[in-house]
C-alpha cells in the first residue's frame, strides 16, 4: 500500500504496521504482556561516519539521492555559492533517519567489518572536482590505482559548508556514541583504489581540531621517524600496520595493488599535502604515531615484529675521506709478508698540486716520501693533533707514490690523508680551438640556437665558453626582438644525460656501500616487479637495456602503443604501470634496446633502496656534499627562475602543433623538464631524465670519474666499482652498465674519431652530450639547445628540429675539433 505524501511522491506504509492494521478493522489490536530488563551484553547499531563528497552540485544530488533509485545518504550538505541551492542561508537536508539503512557506501570495508551500509551513517557533502576519466576502464579495476582512471583537480571545500557539517557532527556522535575517532573516515577509505571522495582538501585536521575523528600527535611521529629513517618496516609489517587502522591489506610481501590503493588513500586523509603516494619513513611514521595513540596494543606488538625481524644488512663501508686515508704502520693483518710491498700507497696527482694530511694519535716521529723524496716535516709531532703540508714541490702528472716509515714511539700510529685532485680554471691559449669555435660561430649565424662547450684536461678546465642564445623565440612562435645571451653558467635540461648523472651515480654508491648488487634479480629490491618473466630480469639486465622493453611507453597521453590504459598523468599509478604492467617486447639478454623503461625502474630501485625520492638522494648525498648547487630536478619547484634556463621547444611538446594531449605544453620551456613522460607522468622526477645542471657543475662530476670515484676530500664509490661500470659488454662493447662507450670507433658521432676506446659518456635528446676519456685524462662537455628551433624537413623529407642539421646539434665534429686543439698541440 501506498500513500500519497507530497506531488509527485509516495510513502511505502511498513509490513507490520499493514498487518496491524488489519487486525483491528478484524477484531482489534490485542496489547502483547511485556517486561522491560536491559541487558550489559548489547552495542549500538551504527559504528560509523562515513563521509562523501557529491561530485555534482545541490540540485543534481537531490534527485540522485531521493528520486532516482541505488543511492542515499542520511544527510546531504549544501554549499555556498551554489546557483541550484534554493535558500538564502545554508542548511542541512536528512534524507533517511539515522535508525534506518541508506545505500550510501557500497561493497566496503573498515577494521574487520564488511558491507558497512548496515552499520554506518552516512553524510553526502556538496564538492565538486573537475575530473577526466579515460573512455574505457582499465582491464582488471580491481588491481589499478585510484588515480589511474580519473584525473581531478579538488576545489577547497566552503568554510560555512564545514561549520554546518561539523555541528551535524557533533549532534550524531553524541546520539550514536558507539563511533569512535577512528571510526569517522571517508569513503575512499572503506573502499580504496574505487572511491576518492571526499578528496585530498577534505578538512581533516580542521575537523580533529573541533573534536572530530583522529590525528597524530607530530612528537610521536619523530619518535617513529627516527628508527624508520634508519631502517623502513618490512613490507609485512606495513600491510599489518595498515590493517590494524582499518583497511583491508593481505600481507603479501609485495607492494601489490591492494597495499598500494590503501597507502594512497591513507596518505589522502592523513598527508594530503604530498603530491607522491611511496612508502618511505615519514608515512610509516605517521601509520604507527596514529597506531601508538589510538591502538597501544596493536602499534607495540608491530613494533616488536619491526625489532625482531631480520633485514638484510649491507656489509659495512668505512667513509673514506680523500683517496688516501690510512693509518701508518699497517695492521698485522693488512701487512704481506712481502717485506718491500708494505706502507706503500699509489695516489693520483697534477704537477704542483696536492696537500698530505697528517691526523696524529702518540706518534712523536715519522719519515713520509713522496715519489721518492723524503718530505720535510717538522717534528716531534704533538699529541691528538692535526697536520696539514703542501705536495706542490713534490707531485708529477698521473701516478705518484707515498711511502710512510719508522713511525715512533713503538706502538704508535699516524694517519696519513691525501684529498682527490680538484678542478682549477687555468688561462689557456684559446687559439688553439679556433677551429671548433669557428664552426660553433658560423652555425649561430646560420641559425643555430646556443651552446656551452667546456673542456677540462689534467684536472684543469681549459675551456668554458659560451655561443648564441639560450632563448631566441617568443610564446607563439616569433623570433624575438632581441635574443636572450648564452653564458657559461647558463643551465640546461640534460635528458638523457640524467641516466648516468643521477641514476647511474646513485648506483654506482650503492653498490660500493653493499647495498645494491647488480647481478640481483630487480625482484629483490622491488618486491612488486613479478609474475610474466619479470622475476629473472636482473639489475644489470636493465643497465645494459637486455631486460628486453621496447624503447619507451608514452604514459602522458592515451594514444600510446598500449592504450588507455597505460595512460597516466599520477606519479604512483605510473611507478605501478611500469614495475607490474608495462610487457616485454624481446626475450630477455637477445638483443640491446636502448629503452628509458629500464631507467625509470633503475630510478625507482634507487628510492625503494634509499627511502628517499630519487631528486632528494642524489641532491643531498651527491650534489650538495660535492658543494654543486645548481644539479638539481624541478628547478622551478626549488626557487630557482625560467629566464635562466637555455630554452627547448618553441612551442611546448607539440611539435610545432602537430601533437595534442590533455594538458599539453604550448609555450618555449626553460627551467621544465621536456620529456613528456617525467614530466606528467612522474612530476618531473624520473631515472632516465629530469636532471638540470651546468657545464661547471658537470665538469666536477666528470672529474670525481676522472678521479676514479672521489673529488676533494670527499670518495662516493670505488675504483673498482668504476671500472665493472665502464667495462665493455661482450655483446657490444658499446655499452657498459648503463654508460656508453667509445669502444674502436663504432660510435664515432658521439665520442669523434680520436676518443680512446676506454671513453665513456653518453647524450641528451635536448641537445646535450659528455665524453669522459681517463686515457688522455681530459673531459669534453657539450651543452645545446637544438630543440629551440622550428620542424622542417631533411633531405629525406622526414621530419626533424633544424637545430639537429647542424654539426653543433650533431656531436661528432664539435668533439673531433676540441680532441684535435689537444692531441696536436706542439
Amino acid at each position: 500500500m501506498r500513500i500519497p505524501n507530497a506531488p509527485g511522491r509516495v510513502t511505502r506504509i511498513p509490513v507490520w504496521l499493514m498487518s496491524c492494521l488489519t487486525v483491528l478493522l478484524i477484531a482489534g489490536c490485542q496489547l502483547l504482556p511485556m517486561q522491560t530488563m536491559q541487558s550489559a551484553n548489547y552495542s549500538e547499531r551504527v559504528k560509523f561516519l562515513i563521509l562523501h563528497y557529491t561530485a555534482i552540485n545541490y540540485e543534481r544530488s537531490v534527485r540522485a539521492l531521493v528520486d532516482e533509485g541505488g543511492l542515499s545518504s542520511h544527510y546531504l550538505v549544501p554549499e555556498s555559492d551554489d546557483p541550484t541551492y534554493p535558500h538564502d542561508e545554508l542548511q542541512v537536508l536528512q534524507l533517511v533517519d539515522e535508525h534506518q539503512r541508506a545505500w550510501h557506501a557500497g561493497r566496503s570495508y573498515w577494521q574487520g567489518r564488511e558491507n558497512l551500509n548496515d552499520q554506518s551513517i552516512g553524510i553526502e557533502i556538496v564538492n565538486v572536482p573537475t575530473c577526466q576519466r579515460l573512455r574505457t576502464d582499465v582491464e582488471g579495476s580491481q588491481s589499478a590505482l585510484q588515480g589511474q582512471r580519473e584525473f581531478c583537480f579538488y576545489p577547497d571545500y566552503d568554510p560555512k559548508q564545514v561549520d554546518l557539517l561539523v555541528t551535524l557532527i557533533k549532534g550524531i556522535l553524541e546520539r550514536n556514541p558507539d563511533i569512535g575517532p577512528t571510526q569517522i573516515i571517508g569513503h575512499s577509505d572503506i573502499a580504496p583504489g574505487r572511491k576518492p571522495d571526499p578528496g585530498p582538501r577534505f578538512p581533516w585536521y580542521q575537523l580533529y581540531k573541533k573534536g572530530i575523528g583522529a590525528w597524530y600527535e607530530e612528537q610521536t611521529v619523530g619518535k617513529y621517524w627516527q628508527d624508520f629513517a634508519q631502517r623502513l618496516p618490512e613490507t609485512e609489517v606495513f600491510q599489518a600496520a595498515l590493517t590494524a587502522y582499518g583497511y583491508k591489506v593481505a600481507e603479501t610481501g609485495l607492494m601489490d595493488a591492494d597495499t598500494l590503493n590503501a597507502l594512497s588513500a591513507f596518505q589522502m586523509h592523513f598527508l594530503p599535502w604530498r603530491s607522491e603516494s611511496d612508502y618511505d619513513a615519514r608515512v610509516a611514521a605517521v601509520l604507527f604515531a596514529l597506531l601508538d595513540r589510538y591502538f597501544p596494543k596493536k602499534a607495540a606488538t608491530l613494533m616488536e615484529r619491526y625489532h625482531s625481524s631480520t633485514p638484510t644488512i649491507p656489509k659495512l663501508v668505512s667513509i673514506q675521506h680523500g683517496q688516501v686515508d690510512q693509518w701508518f704502520p699497517e695492521t698485522e693483518e693488512q701487512r704481506s709478508s712481502r717485506e718491500w710491498v708494505n706502507d706503500k700507497l699509489p695516489f693520483k696527482a697534477y704537477q704542483g698540486k696536492g696537500t698530505l694530511i697528517i691526523d696524529n694519535e702518540t706518534a712523536t716521529s715519522a719519515d713520509i716520501y713522496v715519489n721518492g723524496e723524503k718530505l720535510n716535516i717538522t717534528q716531534p709531532f704533538d699529541a691528538y693533533q692535526q697536520y696539514r703540508y703542501s705536495l706542490s714541490r713534490r707531485t708529477r702528472d698521473g701516478v705518484n707514490t707515498l711511502e710512510v716509515k719508522n713511525v715512533l714511539p713503538e706502538g704508535s700510529r699516524i694517519k696519513v690523508r691525501i684529498p682527490y685532485p680538484q678542478l682549477v680554471y687555468e688561462s689557456d691559449n684559446q687559439a688553439r680551438f679556433s677551429r671548433v669555435d669557428a664552426l660553433i660561430e658560423q652555425e649561430i649565424e646560420q641559425g643555430f640556437p646556443g651552446a656551452v662547450l667546456l673542456v677540462l684536461k689534467d684536472g684543469k678546465i681549459i675551456k668554458n665558453t659560451a655561443y648564441g642564445a639560450r632563448r631566441l623565440y617568443a610564446d607563439g612562435g616569433e623570433l624575438l626582438t632581441k635574443p636572450i645571451p648564452m653564458l657559461a653558467s647558463t643551465p640546461f635540461d640534460l635528458a638523457s644525460n640524467t641516466k648516468m648523472f643521477a641514476t647511474n651515480l646513485a648506483l654506482m654508491k650503492l653498490v660500493s656501500e653493499g647495498k645494491l648488487d647488480v647481478n640481483a634479480p630487480v625482484s629483490q629490491y622491488l618486491k612488486e616487479y613479478r609474475h610474466g618473466g619479470r622475476e629473472i630480469r636482473t639489475v644489470k639486465d636493465l643497465l645494459t637495456h637486455t631486460a628486453g622493453y621496447g624503447p619507451q611507453v608514452r604514459f602522458h597521453t592515451p594514444q600510446n602503443s598500449y592504450g588507455e590504459m597505460f595512460f597516466s598523468h599520477d606519479q604512483a599509478t605510473t611507478k605501478q604501470l611500469i614495475s607490474q604492467r608495462v610487457p616485454f617486447k624481446h626475450a630477455r639478454g637477445k638483443r640491446h634496446v636502448y629503452s628509458d623503461t629500464d631507467y625509470m625502474l633503475l630510478g625507482m630501485l634507487v628510492e625503494r633502496i634509499t627511502g628517499m625520492p630519487l631528486d632528494t638522494y642524489v641532491e643531498t648525498q651527491i650534489y650538495h656534499r660535492l658543494g654543486l648547487k645548481e644539479t638539481l630536478f624541478n628547478p622551478l619547484l626549488k626557487g630557482r627562475m625560467a629566464s635562466r634556463y637555455a630554452a627547448t621547444e618553441i612551442h611546448g611538446t607539440t611539435r610545432d602543433g602537430r601533437v595534442e594531449h590533455d594538458n599539453i605544453r604550448e609555450y618555449v620551456l626553460q627551467g621544465e623538464v621536456h620529456d613528456e613522460k617525467a614530466f606528467y607522468s612522474l612530476q618531473g622526477v624520473a631515472g632516465h631524465a629530469g636532471l638540470f645542471s651546468t657545464s661547471e657543475e658537470l665538469a666536477v662530476l666528470a672529474q670525481l670519474l676522472l678521479n676514479r670515484g672521489g673529488y676533494g676530500e670527499i670518495q662516493l664509490f670505488d675504483a673498482a666499482v668504476l671500472d665493472a661500470f665502464t667495462k665493455p659488454e661482450e655483446t657490444d662493447a658499446t655499452y657498459g652498465l648503463g654508460w656508453r662507450r667509445a669502444s674502436e670507433g663504432q660510435r664515432r658521432w658521439h665520442f669523434g674519431a680520436w676518443a680512446s676506446p676506454q671513453a665513456y659518456g653518453h647524450t641528451g635528446w635536448t641537445g646535450t652530450v659528455t665524453v669522459i676519456d681517463p686515457e688522455h685524462d681530459m673531459a669534453v662537455i657539450l651543452l645545446t639547445n637544438a630543440r629551440h628551433t622550428p620542424i622542417v624537413e631533411d633531405e629525406d623529407g622526414r621530419l626533424e628540429f633544424a637545430g639537429k642539421q647542424f654539426e653543433t646539434g650533431k656531436y661528432g665534429s664539435i668533439i673531433t675539433l676540441v680532441y684535435e686543439a689537444i692531441l696536436n698541440e706542439k
